[in-house]
């Protein structure tokens, strides 16, 4: 998922999907323990989504509060 994908959400809409997100890499992370993981390249790809989430998600909440102050 890219960032300008992200950003074209509402906050309510990325704060669901980054609670989906963080819930299967913690799926992804059990499997790999356990040797059931196939394609370990998952865990890496969710992680950088889920950082861009909440990155974008700071960034909406910082430019709340800089308008706010205009």
């Amino acid at each position: 998922m890219k960032a300008e994908e992200i950003r074209a959400m509402s906050a309510e809409q990325i704060r669901s999907k980054l609670s989906d997100a963080r819930e299967e890499l913690m799926k992804f992370r059990f499997q790999q323990v356990t040797g059931q993981l196939t394609d370990t390249s998952r865990i890496r790809i969710l992680r950088r989504d889920v950082a861009r989430m909440e990155s974008v998600l700071h960034e909406m909440a910082g430019s709340a509060v800089t308008e706010g102050k205009a």
